[in-house]
């Protein structure tokens, strides 16, 4: 018999895809040329389609009713348990005022740290011995190699671009990067689920620090020195964007709770 997988771990992964789904989306209609505006359309329902998948296995563990819509449209702020990184704005660090609310680069540099975390612990964790974590692995892996490979692709364009180009992404680096050491910081239950799935995420750290240095320098860009706060998203504690972002994203659902599309 399978040992069960603590429902917090997987709320983790959905929310972290729900979440990061929900920013990219919002390029939809916006993007800086036809085929990125396509791309990140793509990239969000490949995120969107993995958070159905970890939503319906959390929502049969919970049961009572539970199911993939009440737990992304009817939960609030301190239910989710995503990367506070997921959920920042595109705002441009270099903007001088806030109206600049969609940086390409920025998300490029997102989507770049994050891909190349995820394309790691989804190969591990498609080797776990909870067959249904592992089938959703093995899913999402394929997706995110592709990610990683468009934000990479983009971070060495922009990097190793113009003067302007390579401010603004070395700027978005210098922004984004202290968020990612809330991926080494521990949490109760991903301490609990590596008794099932083998995986302890600091095992990674030296794979993921390889992929994001070997980018940079190709990129012309500079990695920030580590240190500061470190975000707490995955314990609940959320910056104030992640509410606003909920707020659009739940709004039409929580207003018609009992519709049928």
């Amino acid at each position: 018999m399978t040992s069960a997988l603590p429902t917090d771990y997987l709320l983790h992964l959905a929310d972290n895809a729900l979440v990061l789904g929900q920013r990219n989306a919002e390029w939809c209609g916006h993007g800086p040329a036809l085929e990125e505006d396509i791309a990140l359309s793509n990239n969000s329902l490949d995120l969107i389609g993995q958070a159905r998948l970890l939503y319906q296995a959390a929502a049969a563990q919970i049961g009572g009713g539970a199911s993939e819509d009440s737990l992304a449209y009817f939960r609030d702020v301190p239910d989710f348990k995503n990367y506070t990184l997921l959920e920042l704005p595109h705002n441009a660090p270099l903007a001088s005022t806030s109206a600049s609310d969609r940086d390409f680069a920025t998300t490029v540099v997102r989507n770049f740290l994050f891909s190349a975390w995820m394309v790691l612990v989804w190969d591990r964790l498609q080797q776990c011995e909870h067959p249904e974590l592992a089938a959703i692995a093995a899913k999402s892996v394929k997706e995110v190699r592709y990610h990683l490979r468009h934000s990479r692709d983009w971070l060495l364009r922009l990097g190793d671009g113009t003067t302007e180009s390579q401010a603004r992404v070395q700027a978005a680096v210098n922004h984004l990067m202290p968020y990612t050491q809330e991926f080494w910081s521990h949490s109760v239950y991903e301490t609990q689920a590596a008794q099932v799935t083998g995986l302890d995420t600091l095992s990674l750290r030296i794979d993921w620090d390889q992929i994001v240095a070997a980018a940079l320098s190709e990129a012309t860009l500079t990695r920030p020195a580590a240190g500061g706060f470190v975000t707490t998203g995955k314990q609940g504690l959320h910056s104030e964007h992640l509410g606003f972002l909920l707020a659009e994203m739940q709004s039409l659902t929580r207003a018609h709770p009992e519709a049928v599309w």
